[in-house]
């Protein structure tokens, strides 16, 4: 639910952290509406989705690292007397979780992502076509042309991105459910509504803590490396150009429409996710009490 409701936002926030509009003197970054009108004008409607083929087969393997580690590692950094977890312990715990995420399936899902979704054709028109044809078929050739290691181009900077990401994240809305809980200490447990609302909110944190770093992971992942040179410096180039060419605002291109995608985007899956773990512990409860009965 979360790809399908919010894979347009994203699909612009990559094409206005890659274009080069405003850079010339005297004029201004496209924004968020008039790309998102571009796409639809040039290329159709369905442009919005490229790369969600991508995403789909990333986000499920993504969000099952992301909340199985930080479970574990919230348990392994919990006190030993009382079993509770600080704030700042949670906040590890986070980090540990957006790298873990990052590592296995982050980076090689938002590769093939970025290339589809960086390639400007008309979907309208069969005679122009892509270069990468659908998640699949890109996988393919970039495996072919540039080597499994392309895949995992930018590596280093989405674990920093996801780690910053989750350690915020987490940390928010574990505080903002502990003080949901104070205020209405009659609820054993918060509705739905409440976890949306508090994942919404914490889901915008991430994205202006770390929009820099973003920027050039998206940069970095849709070119191909020059031969010879390091991922320090292409990264070093990249951020180079950026400052020196489109100014400081460069960095944060995008903005708009990546907070309009996680923030929601987290309101779900918090929501849906505190659901399905609540069903998980009932039938455990009702496991454990058969199983004594017996």
């Amino acid at each position: 639910m979360e790809a399908l409701v919010c894979q347009p936002l994203d699909t612009i926030k990559v094409r206005m952290q890659l274009s080069k509009s405003g850079s010339a003197p005297g004029t201004k970054p496209r924004g968020f509406l008039a790309t998102g009108m571009m796409i639809c004008r040039r290329e159709t409607p369905l442009a919005l989705y490229k790369g969600l083929g991508a995403v789909l087969g990333g986000i499920v393997p993504k969000m099952a690292t992301r909340f199985a580690s930080f479970e574990t590692y919230k348990r392994w950094l919990a006190d030993p007397a009382t079993g509770k977890t600080s704030v700042g312990s949670i906040f590890i715990a986070g980090l540990g979780a957006g790298t873990t995420e990052a590592v296995i399936v982050v980076t090689p899902m938002e590769v093939v992502k970025i290339r589809l979704q960086a390639q400007q054709h008309s979907l309208a028109d069969p005679l122009e076509a892509p270069r990468y044809r659908n998640a699949g078929h890109a996988v393919y050739a970039i495996i072919r042309e540039e080597g499994i290691s392309a895949l995992y181009r930018g590596v280093s900077l989405t674990a920093l991105r996801q780690a910053t990401n989750q350690g915020a994240n987490f940390t928010a809305y574990q505080e903002l459910k502990k003080w949901a809980h104070s205020l209405q200490p009659e609820l054993t447990e918060l509705p739905s509504y409440q976890h949306m609302l508090i994942g919404l909110i914490s889901g915008a944190v991430g994205p202006f803590s770390n929009a820099p770093v973003d920027t050039i992971k998206t940069r970095l992942q849709k070119s191909e490396g020059p031969p010879g040179a390091s991922a320090f410096e292409r990264i070093r180039l990249i951020a180079h150009d950026l400052w020196r060419k489109e100014g400081a605002r460069a960095f944060y291109k995008g903005i708009t429409p990546r907070v309009l995608r996680v923030a929601p985007g987290q309101a779900i899956v918090f929501a849906v996710y505190e659901r399905v773990k609540r069903i998980m512990e009932n039938m455990a409860g009702s496991s454990e009490e058969k199983t004594y009965a017996e």
